[in-house]
């Protein structure tokens, strides 16, 4: 058993901002913190008004970071601070566009999410994740990102889960209320941690306004909420959060993989 440190941070990004956005969320981390979660798309704000417009936002997140980008400011504090850093970017990757996510650990390596479950409008912007749901070494143990609405689909959590993370980082741009309440669950089916950065503030930058929910935390592996922010401030919400590893005893006499029956599951929807 470990005890890690680790941090939701809640921004209120402007749209386009970007070195803004950047700069106020890094004022943001803790020091002493392990790992540190920041939301969905931050540095750029969510609501593009064409693919264009994303493209000229979005970075490429496969080679070396380009020198004043994002992804190398994310990298410097990291390597300055000592925090294993996930933060929600747009990436562009030849002619595709991702909603994707970033884990930047302070030796510069990294790992790459891209959000498999797209979002209303957002399938208009972005290309499906193509990289399934890797679980990644960080804060001496295993991690796994996925990217909000994710939130919805049990799959997703438990293929981070069944993949060996034991922590769930989770970059946001919540605006249907259900989320953080559902990762409680997430939390107890799987017996892992999870932290949920979500941003606050509207936008309205294509005729349908949306509001986002705030609310970020840091749960327990039983669903315990540690740490939280409310819908309207930005901050920090940090906990000491309690690691261990490949323990999956719900009760004595109850291991929540040693009891999974996956021949008696349906995987796919029937009936007409």
């Amino acid at each position: 058993m470990k005890t890690l440190k680790i941090a939701a941070v809640q921004t209120h990004p402007v749209f386009g901002r970007v070195e803004e956005n950047l700069a106020a969320a890094l004022d943001l981390l803790p020091p002493g913190c392990d790992l540190a979660v920041l939301p969905e798309l931050f540095s750029t704000g969510y609501q593009f008004a064409s693919r264009a417009e994303a493209r000229d936002l979005a970075e490429d997140l496969v080679s070396d970071p380009a020198p004043g980008s994002v992804c190398a400011g994310l990298t410097e504090a990291a390597a300055a601070t000592g925090i294993t850093i996930v933060a929600g970017l747009a990436e562009k990757d030849g002619d595709r566009l991702f909603n994707s996510s970033v884990l930047i650990r302070p030796d510069g390596t990294r790992g790459l999410y891209r959000k498999v479950h797209l979002f209303l409008d957002e399938k208009s912007i972005f290309t499906p994740g193509n990289l399934g749901f890797p679980v990644f070494e960080a804060c001496g143990t295993t991690v796994g990102m996925m990217v909000c609405f994710d939130w919805i689909f049990p799959e997703s959590a438990r293929s981070l889960a069944l993949g060996g993370a034991e922590v769930l980082c989770h970059p946001s741009n919540l605006v249907l209320p259900w989320c953080q309440a559902a990762m409680v669950t997430r939390c107890q089916e799987n017996m892992v941690a999870a932290v949920t950065a979500n941003r606050v503030g509207t936008e309205n930058r294509t005729g349908s306004e949306l509001s986002f929910s705030g609310r970020s935390q840091v749960l327990s592996r039983m669903g315990e909420r540690m740490a939280g922010l409310d819908e309207m401030e930005t901050g920090v919400a940090m906990a000491e959060v309690e690691i261990i590893e490949r323990d999956k005893l719900f009760t004595p006499r109850n291991d929540l993989w040693a009891d999974r029956r996956p021949e008696a599951y349906r995987t796919e929807p029937t009936g007409g």
